[in-house]
């Protein structure tokens, strides 16, 4: 039986990181944000790479949701899917979500405006995710009638082994050391739009120690930020730990 694992994420956390460990395991295939390419084509945002990102991607939300509920490509036991929360578009059906295991990174939405306005510039408070990111762990419980853990994406890069290793519990699938470190370099699995976002992955062997963020938020975009605190601290009250770890 396919054990699919759904990483929720905003955006400018260490989803990216996440799916290295992921795909580092012998026995896991990964997918990288599947609905970006329906969320660019029914939007209308402008991304970096935008066009190729659609062209490259499935833009019928039904058939994305399908295959995340089907069998990962090749047949290993654990299909991963790193899906950024902003994407899930409010017409997307979300019954797919209950044939699926779940994971929620979150970041400080202080951190992550500043990231993404350095990335990509202007953004509003439904581009950070925070609040969607609420409504979909609430509807991952009731679908699956389970509560499924909320991961502080500085907490894994303070203490990976710890950190992974108690979400590992969480999700009932056994830890593998090889998610500690990776490679260096692009994955045939990375989405087109990598040349945009993923530089410091692609230099990376593994979850460098956190750091203070280098960007700054401009003041007058303060205010999406802060938009998405009650959602972040409503999660983050709920968040995974080693020492709470089940």
């Amino acid at each position: 039986m396919t054990v699919r694992v759904c990483l929720w994420s905003g955006p400018r956390n260490i989803s990216t990181a996440m799916m290295r460990a992921w795909e580092n395991r012998p026995d896991t295939e990964v997918w990288d944000e599947p609905f970006y390419a329906h969320y660019l084509h029914a939007t209308g945002i402008d991304h970096p790479g935008r066009g190729a990102v659609i062209a490259a991607g499935e833009t019928n939300w039904r058939t994305v949701a399908a295959a995340c509920a089907g069998d990962a490509p090749g047949g290993p036991a654990i299909f991963f899917q790193k899906h950024m929360c902003q994407h899930m578009l409010d017409h997307i059906d979300r019954g797919w979500m209950a044939d699926c295991r779940h994971v929620f990174l979150i970041r400080d939405p202080a951190e992550v405006a500043a990231s993404f306005h350095a990335a990509a510039g202007e953004f509003t408070a439904a581009d950070l995710g925070a609040e969607r990111q609420l409504e979909l762990f609430e509807t991952a419980e009731r679908l699956t009638g389970r509560r499924w853990p909320v991961v502080e994406g500085a907490d894994v890069l303070e203490n990976p082994r710890g950190m992974l290793a108690a979400l590992c519990a969480a999700l009932q699938v056994p830890f593998r050391e090889q998610m500690l470190s990776w490679p260096a370099g692009r994955r045939d699995s990375d989405g087109v739009w990598a040349p945009h976002w993923y530089a410091r992955v692609e230099a990376s062997t593994g979850f460098e120690k956190p750091r203070p963020s280098p960007h700054v938020l401009p003041e007058a975009l303060r205010p999406q930020a802060e938009a998405c605190r009650p959602h972040y601290e409503a999660l983050k009250a709920l968040k995974l730990t080693p020492e709470n770890a089940a």
